[in-house]
């Protein structure tokens, strides 16, 4: 028998390379997930562990309520107490900012796209650990106002080099800054910036740009090794005013890192299920394939089973030809999943997260998963058929080829119908109470109907094969019956088949749905909240300096000016809450705030207005008193209103000058302007615009632009989400092609006979696209009707989150339906090809 089983394995190479192939691309996106995934955490790693000091001196509550070095100033006089401290080797004065961007010669900005804009005073002082801190790798340090350093990859993309004249635009009081760039910089680890943009300036510069002049964003304390960060933390706390602290290296890198990684968890739960949709559907593929090769051999099994070999004997047989090739086609699928984990890594690449930097992170996590899928998927493929193969009487296999009983088809039709009507009950059940927030539940709920429509996609997909079949034989007479046919003759295969290009499908659909209704919803609430004529705001939501606005305010035909500012903050014992700060008077000319409890004209400095939402979370009401804290200051303020959601609004607002007063950030985030009635419309955008010419990184917008630039960010998401997904789709298509070519294979004396009886092979070929063609609209089919309600689903499950208006782009969905039909004719080309070249009278007379 193992004679047996290595002979028929090395024989027919070609069905040993189409089965490996199915494995290949099962198991390289579950590795080239997991490869990349890794890849990101330990880009923030490095990022982390050379961007922090042994012990850093800050303003209390910086790593709690969110770092903002232009507004948390540590006071310059205790530098020498510090650097006084037992255990302390060298103290340096930190200023920094995350809103200082590069502009190249075409007066654009540099990187963006949601990564800071990092501005550093420079100094050469070792990270955490005696980890080297920022080097200079070309050039020398800046000494002057005029000179600066960048990151050599800002350099690159910005095609500056050492010598030349750059230009810098911040978020303080000169927003734009022309110096001579003397050096490259960079960490000493290596490590990348993940999109980031560093720029460093000598000390006195930086206080200039960042901090008005005075103070220090952090005091960069370096230890004797012999101590431990924990001693000389309480040793410098003992000399630190009220107001200011000390925390350790390793718990700030712990906090930005956590931070970090909560930021972008999205990307890595995101890939997560990506990698369990690609094992899905590479999982069909493999499964098909192995029912295919088990169907192929059953004469072969049969003749072994009536020369004596066991059951057992034969179920081994099949299981060791599925080790060999699972090993192998594991092998190769971790190596292509190293590719594709390249390919993500540029892909991600073009929305910012810029990983150039950091290699490849080749785990122990990705060998293991990868060889467990191909083994485990693999062995559980194989088995099944081969145990069914197995227990067919030798003579019954040796007369015929084996068909599944009907019955079997109607029980596991029903099993399916069963589970999509729990599925779709979970899902009511989410939906209709207060349980939006059950993701488990509602998760559960669509993996049940996918599973059902899996089970029931054998009988689900007779009705769209009829229905294409009668349309083929009224075009291609006899080669559309044909075609029809066999997609019929052998149902499981046509729904396993179609049923990995349904999942992928049903996922891009269900997308498009949301995508759809999340934008539709955005034009709602502008188009409700937004009264003003012009928006002012940064890129990438990057805060500007408030000059801007002081200068528009004196623009002959500007009526109204009105400045929103956001900072992090505590607001009754919560952390990280966002805080927002806007001018009474001026904001209730550009939006409608519409007031559920309490008064508008209760709004001054000495309370808040909040939202519905958050007014639920703390418990309170018009009349209550919240405590607001930051940089260790606490403020108690009366709420004055309760207000209903505002998309101009965060969820809790004061005015200017309570936010001043607790340092939140002295810039705008956004400034909403109206011009007056007699106005015209075209001078006034004029005057605007040219206030901001030399400011690239603020942008104004009418109404419309303001829509276009509020969907961009679903946008994207949408086009990252359509990438990876295509992926998937990818896989699908692919097991088509392996399905038909399989199935030339299994049909060789058939269509031999077919050929001999007259059949053409232009005819030939034909049948063969029709049937791809079948297969292809069946699973678009069905993916994009259960995409559909599963779209509609997760926006009533986002209602709460401002989705509320469902979208059902109903002419995308169609064209998905259209270009499936256009793969299937793709996919059938090699199988096709093959079949037509098969000589007529070898056909016939084969195995």
């Amino acid at each position: 028998m193992l004679r047996a089983t290595w002979k028929s394995l090395w024989s027919r190479k070609i069905r040993l390379f189409l089965s490996t192939f199915a494995i290949v691309l099962g198991v390289a996106f579950v590795a080239g997930s997991l490869v990349f995934t890794a890849t990101l955490d330990r880009a923030f790693q490095s990022i982390m562990t050379g961007s922090v000091s042994d012990v850093t001196v800050q303003t209390k509550g910086a790593a709690a309520d969110g770092f903002s070095g232009e507004s948390r100033k540590v006071p310059e006089g205790i530098l020498d107490d510090v650097r006084s401290v037992p255990g302390v080797v060298r103290a340096e004065p930190g200023v920094a900012s995350f809103s200082s961007f590069v502009v190249d010669r075409d007066n654009k900005v540099v990187g963006g796209g949601g990564a800071p804009g990092i501005g550093l005073a420079y100094h050469d002082a070792p990270a955490a650990h005696g980890i080297p801190g920022l080097r200079i790798s070309e050039g020398k340090a800046p000494t002057t106002a005029d000179e600066v350093v960048m990151d050599p990859r800002t350099a690159e993309r910005a095609d500056y080099r050492v010598g030349d004249t750059v230009t810098v635009v911040t978020a303080g009081e000169l927003p734009r800054v022309r110096a001579k760039l003397v050096g490259l910089v960079s960490y000493s680890n290596g490590s990348g910036l993940a999109g980031a943009s560093l720029v460093a300036w000598d000390l006195q510069t930086a206080q200039r740009l960042y901090l008005s002049g005075r103070g220090y964003s952090q005091i960069w304390v370096v230890i004797d090794q012999s101590k431990t960060q924990d001693e000389v933390r309480d040793a410098v706390a003992k000399v630190l005013p009220r107001g200011v602290e000390a925390v350790t290296g390793d718990q700030l890198a712990d906090e930005s890192g956590d931070a970090i990684k909560e930021a972008l968890s999205f990307i890595t739960t995101f890939l997560l299920i990506f990698a369990g949709v690609a094992l899905v559907v590479g999982s069909f593929l493999i499964v098909n394939t192995f029912s295919i090769l088990v169907a192929q051999r059953s004469r072969e099994l049969a003749l072994l089973r009536a020369l004596g070999a066991s059951r057992r004997q034969i179920t081994r047989s099949v299981l060791l030809e599925a080790v060999v090739v699972g090993v192998v086609g594991s092998t190769a699928g971790l190596f292509l999943g190293m590719l594709l984990a390249l390919g993500i890594k540029s892909l991600f690449g073009q929305f910012g997260l810029d990983l150039s930097g950091t290699p490849l992170q080749f785990t122990t996590t990705a060998v293991v998963a990868a060889y467990a899928v191909g083994m485990i998927v693999t062995g559980v493929a194989a088995y099944l058929p081969a145990r069914r193969a197995a227990q067919v009487a030798p003579v019954a296999a040796l007369r015929d080829e084996v068909a599944l009983p009907e019955r079997l088809l109607i029980r596991r039709a029903l099993a399916g119908v069963f589970l999509m009507l729990v599925g779709a009950g979970l899902e009511a059940w989410v939906l209709t109470g207060d349980r939006a927030g059950e993701t488990t539940f509602l998760g559960a709920g669509l993996l049940l109907v996918i599973v059902g429509a899996v089970l029931a996609c054998p009988v689900l997909a007779r009705p769209i094969i009829r229905g294409l079949g009668a349309a083929f034989r009224a075009v291609f007479g006899t080669v559309g019956n044909l075609a029809e046919q066999n997609a019929l003759r052998q149902p499981r295969r046509t729904a396993a088949t179609a049923s990995a290009l349904m999942i992928g499908l049903a996922l891009v659909s269900m997308m498009s749905v949301f995508g759809a209704s999340a934008s539709r919803s955005v034009d709602k609430v502008i188009d409700e909240n937004f009264d003003g004529d012009y928006v002012l705001s940064g890129n990438f939501g990057s805060p500007f300096s408030s000059s801007i606005a002081q200068e528009m305010e004196r623009v002959d035909g500007v009526e109204t000016v009105a400045p929103v500012r956001f900072s992090s903050a505590t607001i009754d014992g919560k952390k990280g809450q966002l805080l927002g700060a806007v001018e009474p008077k001026s904001i209730v000319k550009v939006t409608d705030i519409e007031i559920a409890q309490g008064s508008l004209t209760d709004f001054d400095g000495r309370s808040a207005l909040i939202n519905e939402d958050q007014a639920k979370t703390l418990g309170v009401k018009p009349g209550s008193r919240i405590t607001i804290s930051r940089s260790g200051k606490s403020t108690p303020l009366t709420v004055a209103a309760v207000m209903k959601e505002n998309a101009v609004l965060p969820p809790v607002v004061t005015t200017l000058a309570t936010h001043a007063a607790l340092k939140g950030s002295p810039q705008d985030n956004y400034v909403y302007l109206t011009r007056t009635p007699s106005a015209d419309a075209s001078a006034v955008r004029t005057q605007l615009e040219a206030i901001i010419e030399q400011s690239p990184t603020i942008t104004l917008k009418d109404q419309d632009q303001f829509k276009t630039e509020q969907r961009e960010p679903i946008d994207q998401m949408l086009l990252l989400i359509y990438a990876l997904l295509g992926l998937a789709v990818v896989i699908a298509i692919l097991g088509i092609v392996n399905t038909l070519a399989l199935s030339v294979i299994e049909r060789t004396r058939e269509i031999g006979l077919l050929r001999a009886v007259g059949l053409s092979r232009r005819q030939l070929r034909r049948m063969i696209r029709l049937e791809s063609i079948i297969i292809a609209v069946v699973g678009a089919a069905l993916g994009v009707l259960i995409g559909t309600g599963f779209g509609i689903v997760l926006q009533r499950s986002q209602r709460a989150d401002g989705v509320a208006v469902l979208a059902i782009p109903w002419g995308q969905l169609l064209v998905f339906v259209i270009l499936a039909a256009l793969v299937g004719v793709l996919a059938a080309w090699f199988p096709a090809r093959r079949a037509a070249r098969l000589d007529v009278l070898r056909a016939i007379g084969s195995d």
